[in-house]
């Protein structure tokens, strides 16, 4: 019997139509473009309106995904969904989202894994793909960041935008799509980034001075930077080792989009030149789940990666928890 693979015959993004500027946010905290700029390298983010939430996100995206696929919704036997702001405990965004499409042939279940939640969903589909449960899955990345962050709280409210971004994966006995993947987690760390569901702390609502909402996203900046910049760099290299692929060989790289500095010092601590790393922080922000989905469909889109050629996904997030795959389109 041949070997299955997952091929990812699809992508697809979504984005709100509001943008919020570096000039807004000059308005409404103690800060500048120049600061901004300088420290996350984001100049514009979107923000979902208020009538619009993850699934109507996350469907918008699927869809576009679907039509560069060239399969129905019908055809869809798993959708799994990564995100850490569903709009609903349940139903899950996942179970809204086939809804939406009209996959009524689809099982769906949600991930949260926070920004490295699209990787976590990408590996469990592809594996339920190579062990021939299903043919046709769609993993999406959906998150609407903007209606969790307290925009009192100028080190977090300058980061966050929303967005979703999707891909389709089809079975296929040729050697391509997702070749290897590497997760890993980290509990005992995750009071570095947290947001707070039924149960806030002390220590939490401290966290949180500026905002009588305590159900936003909470950082520590400096330990999840040096956190984030180690690990993107250590996973990708696990990753490429587990598929016998060496680092100069990759021919990109889509790192999770949280913040120029630390995509950056992944670069060079990975020897890699500009060109090889695929950026657009500047303009959406940290989308969490979405970043690396609509990342890798601008790169398809721009022609950054091409058919046969082979990249490595990788992020870090909340929880915390990192992920990588190395795929060949």
């Amino acid at each position: 019997m041949n070997e299955i693979y997952a091929k990812i015959a699809g992508v697809g993004k979504y984005l709100p139509e509001k943008v919020l500027d570096n000039a807004y946010f000059e308005t409404i905290v103690d800060t500048s473009d120049e600061w901004i700029t300088k420290r996350v390298g984001v100049k514009e983010r979107r923000m979902s309106a208020p009538d619009e939430y993850t699934s109507d996100l996350g469907a918008k995206a699927a869809e576009a995904a679907l039509k560069d696929a060239g399969l129905a919704a019908e055809d869809v036997e798993l959708i799994i969904l990564a995100s850490v702001s569903p709009e609903m405990y349940t139903p899950s965004c996942s179970c809204m989202v086939q809804a939406k499409l009209g996959a009524k042939n689809a099982a769906a279940f949600d991930i949260n894994a926070a920004c490295s939640g699209f990787i976590f969903a990408l590996a469990t589909a592809s594996l339920y793909i190579k062990s021939g449960a299903y043919k046709n899955a769609l993993v999406i990345g959906a998150d609407t960041l903007t209606k969790i962050t307290d925009y009192k709280d100028r080190s977090t409210c300058v980061l966050f935008g929303d967005g979703a971004g999707a891909a389709v994966l089809t079975a296929s006995d040729k050697k391509t799509g997702v070749l290897g993947t590497v997760l890993g987690s980290d509990g005992a760390q995750g009071n570095l980034l947290t947001c707070c569901g039924l149960k806030a702390s002390d220590e939490d609502i401290e966290r949180r001075p500026f905002s009588d909402n305590k159900r936003t996203i909470w950082m520590d900046g400096q330990a999840v930077f040096k956190f984030a910049v180690k690990t993107m760099e250590s996973a990708t290299i696990e990753v490429a080792k587990k598929c016998g692929v060496d680092i100069s060989e990759l021919d990109l790289v889509i790192p999770h989009q949280a913040n120029k500095r630390i995509i950056e010092g992944a670069r060079k601590r990975l020897k890699l030149e500009h060109d090889k790393v695929f950026c657009n922080v500047e303009k959406y922000g940290n989308m969490s789940a979405a970043c690396v989905p609509i990342a890798l469909c601008e790169a398809v889109e721009q022609g950054r990666i091409k058919p046969g050629e082979k990249l490595v996904l990788v992020g870090f997030g909340g929880g915390l928890t990192w992920g990588s795959a190395l795929i060949e389109l």
